[in-house]
């Protein structure tokens, strides 16, 4: 596909380094030349200098051949003029980033209606909606949803005292009496989809899939299981952070926010009437004290510096406070969490990335099957989709056992209406079905791809 790109900040460049990944010619356009300098070293693409929201510019850089437009700077208005301008043009579809918690959904369903957009992404709410979703189920490190949150793949990262460790994964049913399915292993920097002979070991991080009581019932079994925080404390008072205490307080939850700034701190207060406020600097360790960090089930850093992030969650963890989460933007600043023992760590770019990509392999995809969700998991080297079957096909009323899968694919769950299904070789997948597939080391844009 021919793509063309506005805006190359963090979110631009992980958007940039993906498309590329997946083979698309991408031209990525900055007013930043020192910027576009640095991408035409990393990346095969073509640059441009210029303003999206010109005319001319647009033109000269071939929108009227563009596959698809990305309007992705810092301002929700000129990202919307810009697609605006782009489809007028020619483009074939415009997504636009669009992040002002001002926006209601009934404004952003009028806004795409009259501008004619593809797709409007909010990644701050994406965002906080994951961690909403990570408070409520706090033995996990990563949560993703499928089929209206009927379905669920969680990460696990297993501890020497597990009772997982050291069993065949071909056993965990009988053991544990839960209906769930180990779909992808990694293991230091090694990527595996698992057979059924495969035997856990410490350290390895699991990705595994089941609806949510099947979960809980798994969680309990093997003493995972821990209570949902009833009071959790942001530091940060950002776009994010404001979306996620809302959710929160919606949910009863109780919410404390510590930020450097005043004004946010007495804006939070003004908008979101229940939840405690502290002025000062996140990092001393008296005011953390004085917030009561050792009351808190739940701890979540949500500033614009990746370093405080990470020292301010470690110290958190080092308190015994019981979940503790760090937001970072930097691939690297993520390995160095990770390798301090932060188990939890968030990438709002990496949310974007995966919406993006969803919709253009949806675009991509033939009429037999449609992506419907699109997660990259285990850093990125594994995803896990959720395809809709629209039609007959050579895979649908066949056993699965009889399916001639390719390398390091494994069907990971079917959802059929209300019912979600952890696969035997004797289920068959019919359509009007959702799949959820896993890959490793490999790019799906239809289902029928899955076959040898």
């Amino acid at each position: 596909m021919r793509i063309i790109l506005v805006g190359c900040g963090k979110v631009g460049v992980a958007l940039i380094e993906a498309l590329t990944a997946e083979g698309h010619e991408l031209l990525a356009m900055d007013s930043r030349r020192e910027v576009l300098d640095e991408l035409t070293n990393q990346y095969d693409i073509m640059c441009m200098e210029g303003n999206g929201a010109d005319c001319e510019t647009l033109q000269e850089a071939g929108i009227a051949k563009a596959d698809l437009f990305i309007g992705c700077t810092g301002s929700d208005e000129l990202n919307m003029l810009m697609c605006y301008l782009a489809k007028r043009l020619g483009a074939g579809h415009t997504i636009a980033r669009i992040r002002n918690p001002q926006y209601s959904e009934k404004t952003m369903s009028f806004l795409r209606e009259q501008l004619d957009l593809s797709m409007a992404v909010n990644p701050e709410l994406l965002t906080a909606q994951e961690l909403y979703h990570l408070l409520k189920l706090p033995a996990a490190s990563k949560v993703e949803t499928f089929s209206r949150r009927s379905f669920e793949m969680v990460e696990l990262r297993l501890r020497e005292d597990s009772p997982l460790v050291g069993e065949k994964l071909m056993d965990l049913r009988n053991h544990f009496k839960a209906i769930f399915l180990i779909c992808v292993v990694q293991r230091g920097s090694e990527v595996i989809i698992p057979r059924g002979d495969f035997v856990l070991r410490a350290g390895d991080r699991i990705g595994l899939t089941a609806d949510r009581a099947e979960l809980w019932k798994l969680l309990k079994a093997t003493g995972l299981a821990k209570r949902q925080a009833k009071n959790v404390t942001l530091m940060g008072g950002s776009r994010i952070a404001f979306y996620l205490a809302k959710m929160l307080l919606n949910s009863g939850t109780t919410v404390t926010l510590i930020d450097t700034d005043r004004a946010i701190c007495r804006k939070f207060s003004d908008l979101l009437p229940g939840i405690r406020t502290y002025h000062g600097d996140g990092t001393q360790r008296e005011l953390l004290q004085e917030a009561g960090l050792l009351d808190q089930n739940a701890f979540v850093t949500l500033t614009g510096m990746d370093e405080e992030n990470i020292l301010v969650a470690y110290y958190a963890r080092s308190q015994r406070v019981s979940q503790v989460i760090a937001k970072v933007n930097r691939d690297e600043m993520a390995v160095m969490a990770e390798q301090m023992g932060l188990e939890s760590v968030i990438m709002p770019k990496t949310i974007m990335v995966n919406v993006v990509l969803r919709y253009v392999r949806a675009i991509q995809s033939s009429m037999g099957s449609s992506i419907e969700n699109l997660y990259q998991l285990m850093d990125s080297r594994a995803e896990a989709l959720e395809f809709i079957v629209q039609n007959e096909s050579s895979y649908t009323n066949v056993p699965l056992k009889e399916l001639r899968l390719k390398q390091n694919i494994l069907i990971g769950g079917i959802l059929r209406g209300r019912k979600a299904i952890i696969p035997s070789g004797d289920d068959v997948i019919l359509p009007g079905d959702r799949v959820v597939v896993i890959a490793g080391h490999r790019r799906l844009n239809t289902l029928e791809e899955i076959l040898l």
